[in-house]
């Protein structure tokens, strides 16, 4: 009899257990990512759980003969849940920045890590019919923690307001409107980014995005990318993406892939 007792209870607490799982995955859903596109996610990471999202990206740009080659190896962010509407961020990478000059290396580089992102995530509505769901979104750049070859004079700063939309079971609209000032100079950046993105199916997701700046002191300057996002479970995100400029002098070629996980509390 005990021993039968104690097969029931065993399994009771194994059927309760799963039940739980299956709450929760249905509860939180799956994982959504601020990569690998430029428009930040209008959601918030759920309470109490943490978010790693990093990868590594290339970059070129050549103007009359003189060509740079940006490596990022490690561009991490670090998300974590704080308030059912609120998230905190951290934010790092390490650069190393080439220079060519009609197709020869020239000895000259940059290397080292960019200032320290520091910020937060507020959601402040949920989506309801025509009206979107909508996050603000505000980081400092901290200069201390930077390279030498990457620190600026002062402490950076930006902000912007992150607004999506629900089409279809299958299709999203997300975009970003915000400023930007980095250490350097004191005038403002202006800042837009619009995304389409499409499900093709339970795991393997699309998109492509329109995105650029408008500098107080220069003229506009318009890219664009596309890419692919993987879904190996709830909780775990790969993808690759690449675009390029659509001005001049902004940018060649842009490759990124990268890697999300979120760890449940």
């Amino acid at each position: 009899m005990i021993k039968k007792g104690l097969l029931i209870f065993l399994t009771a607490c194994i059927v309760t257990v799963n039940a739980q799982e299956k709450t929760e995955e249905k509860k939180y859903g799956t994982i959504s990512t601020d990569r690998p596109d430029q428009t930040e996610a209008s959601n918030v990471v759920p309470k109490n759980f943490l978010q790693i999202e990093t990868g590594a990206f290339y970059e070129t740009l050549e103007v009359n003969e003189l060509k740079s080659k940006a490596m990022t190896f490690n561009t991490t962010l670090l998300r974590y849940g704080l308030l059912d509407n609120l998230e905190l961020r951290l934010g790092f990478d390490f650069t190393e920045i080439k220079g060519e000059f009609r197709g020869v290396d020239l000895n000259d580089r940059l290397s080292g890590f960019s200032p320290l992102l520091l910020g937060v995530k507020i959601g402040i509505t949920e989506e309801k019919g025509a009206l979107p769901e909508i996050a603000f979104i505000g980081h400092v750049n901290v200069p201390g923690f930077a390279s030498n070859d990457f620190k600026t004079k002062s402490t950076g700063t930006d902000f912007r307001f992150s607004l999506s939309h629900t089409l279809s079971e299958r299709s999203s609209l997300g975009y970003n409107i915000g400023m930007a000032w980095d250490g350097d100079i004191t005038t403002a950046n202006y800042i837009y980014t619009l995304a389409y993105g499409y499900s093709i199916s339970d795991k393997v997701g699309a998109y492509v995005e329109l995105y650029g700046e408008l500098p107080e002191d220069s003229s506009f300057s318009h890219l664009w990318d596309a890419g692919f996002t993987y879904l190996i479970n709830d909780n775990i995100q790969l993808d690759i993406s690449g675009g390029t400029g659509i001005t001049q002098n902004v940018q060649d070629l842009f490759l990124s892939a990268g890697i999300s996980v979120r760890i449940p509390k």
